[in-house]
């Protein structure tokens, strides 16, 4: 099975519809439309404001037959069932705990005990007395986790430091996806709808080894502030939509969404899902429960990754350099050069050595039968230096990944192409560009969905669409002597292009993959060979291919950012001709809220040089 990480809790519920005592007077019809009440059965507005329908895709989540599109069915339904006499796992009350309390509590029913085994034995075991958002960072070399991920962690009684919360119970939605369907099957279906959710409850160790240790990803663990009587309802709701369908949607119905809904139950009026429009980013719903004053406490949880690159970063270079040699075999370690170091200097680099190789041998597959006697070597030579050292442990970052800028973006932009003005309108749903305000997110990354940029010439008022981005990808992670990750790209959209006599919008697909090496800690610079495909009857023979490359320095800063290159493609189907571009683009960030660009690019095409300058403001909402 391969999983869209995030969390969203189905639905559950065995549909029984019966003829119970009438409910208990009371306006149903306006307790139906109470937020608590559509909350409970995740009923949202029609398009159109002429009723209600639940996101809940499984017929037992409702006890009515109606209970799809009629909350007041549903709640009359339920009224009627938690009255039956009787008790056991199978009576609605022990079936839907949570919508029993909320009724309960708003209508003058009889607080009768009754005996529910399973339900009992589920909260037994999980044993809850706090819970804990938990966001994943983004990881862009796994498609499903490129916006990030986040899960609940379930927290036991701590009457003392010694609790252990590595052993705590986690609460995970995602994407049932088949592991055979192909990467671009597995987007169509994530995007439209075509995987069920499903709902995990595994313990927060197994999450740690998936995030921290295997996909290099850091953890922010945010302690919400609910009471014991909201912990209980999510929790009790929790159980109501464990194992029932809820259709998995990439950009809105996802984990964060789920898990947005899980809090509305908890804390009612809080209407945590009043913020989502178009899309729940799982960055952007940290900020809401940020917001929203739902935390109590957070806490930064570094990966493995992390964790070793900084405490090969801390050494000085000459040990660095022998930290590489021991490691890759260059050098033993009974090196005389390693003897030579005083015992404190001696066991940092030993201990930063053995992190690093045992991080390889699990996270990168080094073969055991050379990482396992290398680290048996770096051990017994740690072993005979008396005395132990303070582990490193990486600093808190400064700005979280939630304080980081809004992922929506509207951009205003004026400039000149050629010889012709214009005036120029971008929107961009989500997420992130190198010339962004770097603060919160991963540097070097780029991720852009549904880009739109339309301009106005202003000589003739023509309204053109210049490019339309359906999903670009970029990823520059810096290589050195310990680690060599493949920086790449890849996109596909439409965009304007110069057939020699014409300007046309055809279809691209382009990718690329190469390197990218850090001269500083702001700056760094790449190469990638690169790809371009265009798809268009006005292309001469239909399609066009270029293979070429892209060779730039990317500065990335609070305050600034700046990319500079050269790309050059030679389109080898149609019209055979080189194309050859230097450009510079700048950005000036005026905090999380805006930030002014600018960009100039020399074009040699058909042999014509075409030049391009704009300046603008960005806005992130």
């Amino acid at each position: 099975m391969r999983a869209l990480p995030c969390l969203a809790l189905a639905a559950l519920g065995l549909a029984i519809h019966t003829t119970a005592p009438a409910a208990p007077t009371s306006n149903t019809a306006q307790l139906a439309l109470d937020p608590g009440w559509l909350t409970l059965g995740h009923y949202q507005p029609d398009r159109f404001g002429t009723g209600h329908t639940s996101q809940a895709d499984d017929p037992d989540f409702f006890l009515s037959p109606e209970g799809k599109h009629s909350p007041r069915a549903e709640l009359q339904a339920t009224l009627a069932a938690i009255q039956q006499p009787g008790a056991g796992d199978g009576h609605a009350r022990c079936r839907f705990p949570a919508r029993d309390r909320w009724l309960r509590s708003r209508l003058d029913l009889p607080e009768t005990p009754i005996e529910c085994p399973a339900f009992e034995q589920w909260q037994r075991t999980l044993n809850t007395d706090t819970v804990t958002l938990v966001f994943a960072a983004s990881y862009l070399n796994s498609p499903s986790s490129m916006f990030g991920h986040t899960f609940l962690r379930l927290d036991p009684p701590s009457d003392d430091e010694t609790t252990d919360l590595l052993l705590a119970n986690t609460i995970s939605y995602a994407a049932d996806a088949a592991a055979h369907d192909s990467e671009l099957l597995f987007a169509y279906k994530g995007i439209f709808g075509g995987y069920p959710g499903i709902t995990t409850v595994q313990p927060y160790y197994d999450k740690i080894r998936l995030y921290t240790d295997i996909e290099n990803r850091d953890l922010w663990e945010y302690t919400l502030n609910l009471g014991p009587d909201e912990v209980a309802q999510l929790l009790a709701h929790a159980w109501e939509i464990r194992d029932r369908n809820f259709d998995y949607y990439f950009f809105d119905e996802n984990c964060a969404y789920r898990l947005l809904a899980l809090i509305d139950v908890a804390r009612p009026g809080t209407n945590l899902l009043g913020e989502v429009s178009t899309h729940a980013i799982p960055s952007d719903t940290v900020r809401w429960v940020v917001d929203k004053e739902l935390v109590a406490g957070i806490h930064y949880r570094p990966s493995a990754a992390t964790s070793v690159s900084y405490a090969l970063d801390r050494l000085p270079e000459a040990q660095r350099e022998l930290a590489a040699d021991l490691a890759n075999g260059r050098a033993p370690v009974t090196a005389p050069v390693l003897a030579e170091l005083d015992d404190r200097s001696r066991a940092r680099l030993l201990d930063a050595t053995y992190d690093y190789v045992r991080y390889q041998s699990e996270a990168e597959g080094w073969p055991r039968d050379y990482a396992a006697p290398l680290s048996h070597n770096l051990l017994r030579a740690r072993s005979e230096i008396d005395g132990t050292t303070e582990p490193l442990h990486p600093p808190t970052p400064g700005i979280r990944d939630d304080q980081g800028h809004d992922t929506f973006r509207i951009s205003l932009a004026g400039g000149r192409w050629h010889d012709r003005n214009f005036s120029q309108l971008t929107l961009r749903p989500a997420y992130h560009d190198l010339l962004d305000p770097p603060a919160g997110y991963r540097g070097g990354a780029q991720l852009q969905f549904l880009r739109l940029d339309a301009r106005l010439y202003t000589d003739n008022d023509e309204l053109q669409l210049e490019r339309l981005v359906g999903v670009e990808i970029r990823s520059l992670s810096p290589r050195n002597e310990f680690f060599s990750p493949l920086s790449w790209q890849v996109g596909f959209g439409g965009r304007r292009t110069d057939l020699g006599d014409d300007r046309v919008f055809t279809p691209y697909l382009e990718g690329g993959a190469g390197g990218s090496w850090r001269l500083s800690p702001a700056s760094q610079v790449f190469a990638l060979a690169t790809a371009d495909l265009e798809i268009d009857d006005d292309i001469r023979r239909g399609y066009d291919f270029a293979p070429g490359a892209d060779l730039g320095l990317l500065y990335q800063s609070h305050r600034t950012s700046l990319l500079s290159g050269i790309r050059s493609k030679a389109w080898i189907v149609s019209n055979q001709h080189r194309q050859d571009q230097w450009y510079l683009k700048g950005g000036l960030h005026l905090g999380r809220r805006a930030s002014l660009f600018a960009e100039f690019a020399r074009d040699k095409h058909y042999d014509r040089y075409q030049n391009l300058w704009q300046l603008g403001l960005h806005g992130y909402f």
